[in-house]
């Protein structure tokens, strides 16, 4: 069904539901019979809609409304549960396992006493129960069985869209975090490829194939279902934010802006109104601040940057539950380093300090910052600091089973900082020999949105290393795995110049020109590439 206003109001006539959608509201199309009340159906189906679209807060009011209007629905309380498994955020914590196991223990009473029960419902019973219901499992032992019986579902009914699309999101979300296979990834796509060209308008299909390419190696494969995404849902904050991380894949930086900032209005509408969603302004913010910045808008993103804390905090203190409400200090600590990272302000990035109250998982950005700063300032004793705080970081992470999937990425930000140390220590071989093993596993697991890629970094430090020529060429990498990076063509330029290959340091330049074209951005960097292209062109 297409999830309007209209219809669903007429089926929520006298239910007890607090959070009931605006006029127009639009969050695509789908299908999910059950044998539940009629008046139950739409209502449903919105929420399994809004679980398409991560719309994890409101799915569970939604699903919880209907159990109560309808006690008899077991697929009320496998909604619920649903709700509380947040696939691509990271594993649930005690709270949401012990919520979630309750409702599918209610699922399970409830199926179990039905006559009318289908087996298809009995069988996303049973797939959500092998996740919630083992007592001492680990992460990786619930998102195995789930998707084993979420891969049985879709063979044993290969028409239910609906099952086919969680499947393959159950594929995806249970990639251990060293996997570089994209075996996983491949085989999603093969389900969700067809199945969109003859489902369009379903936010699910749309939604999973830009995660599944939500990496270098894929990108460009995710890029039809990004165009269309957040015209299937808009009336979802996070539908609108997630094109954009094809396009910051791809450096369509423009794009990526629009997404966001359609993204940003969305939140703070459901702010505006009451509605679960506003905390989905954070991450759209995040992903702001880094495509300005590759545009030369560096007073936006700098600007952007400082509201960061009161946005958190306004968050945090917001009552009632919200999607990511309480990542207020990762985002504020993570886009203070970035950006501090990105204009070079080295100086400055050594007096950055934590949000009180950060936890290890939203720390570790800030000393990240600080061991980078450190090698461009030849500061040994800081560099040495920051690679302390920062193994501490990662060694409270790793006791805690539900953010491991931190780890690879802080072990290539620990191989950055080793070589960052090393530097200032003045053994320039251990520092490119850390660096490269950085680069190329980042190159296999594929580096972050919002990040600095470490083959960018290694070239930085060839430059800083006076071999202009061979920083040239991992600049060269770095700009084909993340395209069309501010720094990465001013970098490649600069290094190009200093080698004397004069045409291609005018073709980096002039990209960079190019893009940042009307920006009123003054970095030294950039205005030299900006006055060396026009005097080469008018030669």
């Amino acid at each position: 069904m297409v999830l309007a206003c209209s219809a669903y109001a007429q089926s929520m006539a006298g239910m007890d539901h607090q959070h009931g959608p605006e006029a127009g509201e639009k969050l695509g199309t789908v299908s999910f019979p059950t044998t539940c009340a009629a008046r139950s159906q739409a209502a449903i189906e919105r929420g399994v809609a809004l679980l398409h679209s991560f719309g994890y807060t409101e799915a569970q009011q939604q699903f919880e409304a209907i159990s109560k209007d309808d006690p008899a629905c077991a697929m009320a309380h496998w909604g619920v549960a649903m709700s509380q498994y947040h696939e691509l955020w990271g594993p649930p914590d005690e709270a949401a396992i012990k919520l979630g196991a309750q409702h599918m223990a209610k699922a399970r009473a409830l199926a179990g006493g039905s006559l009318n029960i289908t087996a298809r419902e009995q069988a996303y019973i049973g797939a959500l129960s092998a996740f919630f219901d083992p007592p001492d499992a680990k992460y990786q032992q619930r998102a195995d069985a789930y998707t084993a019986k979420m891969d049985a579902l879709h063979s044993k009914y290969p028409n239910d869209v609906e099952g086919a699309a969680l499947d393959a999101l159950a594929m995806i979300a249970s990639v251990a975090p060293t996997d570089t296979s994209l075996t996983h990834e491949h085989a999603a796509l093969k389900i969700l490829m067809p199945l969109f060209t003859d489902h369009p308008e379903h936010p699910g299909l749309a939604h999973y194939i830009i995660h599944t390419c939500d990496t270098p190696a894929l990108a460009t494969e995710g890029l039809a279902a990004a165009r269309v995404y957040a015209k299937i849902a808009p009336s979802s904050a996070h539908a609108l934010h997630m094109p954009g991380h094809i396009f910051a894949r791809l450096g369509m930086w423009q794009e990526d802006i629009a997404s966001n900032l359609a993204s940003v209005a969305a939140s703070e509408k459901a702010h505006a109104s009451g509605q679960p969603g506003a905390a989905h302004q954070m991450h759209a913010d995040e992903f702001l601040i880094y495509a300005w910045l590759q545009t030369g808008e560096d007073e936006k993103a700098r600007a952007l940057t400082a509201k960061m804390k009161s946005v958190g905090d306004m968050m945090k203190w917001m009552p009632g539950m919200d999607d990511m409400k309480d990542l207020g200090n990762y985002f504020d600590n993570e886009l203070r380093a970035v950006f501090a990272m990105e204009m070079h302000q080295w100086k400055a990035i050594a007096t950055l300090a934590p949000d009180p109250g950060s936890k290890p998982q939203e720390a570790f950005d800030i000393y990240w910052a600080q061991g980078v700063a450190a090698g461009h300032l030849r500061d040994a004793k800081m560099a040495a600091a920051a690679l302390a705080k920062f193994e501490q970081s990662m060694e409270a992470v790793k006791k805690d089973e539900e953010f491991q999937f931190f780890i690879p990425g802080m072990e290539i930000i620990r191989d950055e900082l080793v070589a960052w140390k090393a530097f200032t220590g003045n053994d320039p071989a251990a520092a490119v020999a850390s660096m490269r093993k950085a680069a190329d596993q980042q190159d296999k697991l594929g580096q972050g949105e919002v990040d600095i890629p470490a083959r960018e970094m290694l070239g930085d430090l060839l430059v800083l290393e006076n071999k202009p020529k061979e920083a040239l060429a991992e600049y060269q990498v770095a700009l084909k795995l993340s395209p069309n990076r501010l720094n990465g063509l001013l970098s490649a330029g600069k290094a190009a110049e200093q080698a004397g290959i004069m045409t291609e340091a005018r073709g980096f330049y002039k990209a960079a020109a190019g893009q940042t074209k009307g920006a009123p951005g003054k970095r030294p960097e950039l205005v030299h590439a900006v006055q060396l292209a026009k005097a080469m062109a008018s030669r």
